[in-house]
């Protein structure tokens, strides 16, 4: 997994609240485990049309947001089911950042996990960040995940928050498996110890 430390992109308004995981990617698209491929079904239901030429006024099919790495939504972001499709396809579609003022649990934690960073700020400093990516010519953001901040594209600097060890997970662009992995002789070692405490639990066959 990229590790995230600092970024900067083109930042893509979406003033809509409770955006749910069924709007970023429809239920038909999930049948598969494959990562690639999924971001050109990113909001498929907003971005085309019944006969599947592009919606004009969506905001990724405008330019520049076709180059947005950073997504801004009103609260409650990825309410709805758990599908964790949905996160992968907003990377594969090349989002870096989700910024609002709330997210649902599980998409926040599938987010870190995926390398997206789910970041929360005060409902007043997004509707400011939504107001000037539509009325100034600049949207670009920064984002320094080291430094807990982000500089709107009028050079005002915003601090948030995260969990130490979701920050960490990011910094150093580890996912779950790759930090289990660091913890290979713990895990060896506990599991020498079980064999002998509770040997039922590793029995095999009949």
């Amino acid at each position: 997994m990229q590790p995230f430390t600092q970024w900067r992109g083109i930042a893509a308004p979406m003033p809509k609240a409770n955006v749910d995981t069924d709007a970023i990617i429809a239920v038909q698209h999930v049948y598969t485990l494959k990562k690639s491929g999924l971001g050109n079904y990113l909001f498929h239901r907003w971005r085309y049309a019944p006969g599947g030429e592009e919606v004009d006024d969506f905001v990724l099919n405008r330019a520049p947001f076709r180059q947005a790495t950073v997504l801004v939504a009103q609260s409650n972001f990825g309410c709805g089911s758990s599908r964790e499709h949905a996160v992968w396809a907003l990377a594969d579609f090349g989002i870096r950042c989700v910024i609002a003022p709330s997210f649902a649990s599980i998409l926040h934690e599938n987010c870190i996990k995926n390398g997206i960073l789910p970041l929360s700020l005060k409902e007043q400093e997004v509707e400011d960040l939504l107001a000037m990516l539509e009325r100034e010519e600049c949207k670009l953001v920064d984002i320094d995940l080291k430094a807990c901040q982000v500089t709107f594209p009028d050079g005002s600097v915003h601090s948030f928050t995260l969990d130490t060890a979701q920050r960490d997970a990011l910094l150093q662009g580890l996912d779950p498996i790759t930090l289990a992995e660091r913890y290979e002789d713990d895990i060896s070692a506990f599991q020498q110890r079980d064999r002998q405490v509770r040997p039922w639990i590793w029995q095999t066959g009949s």
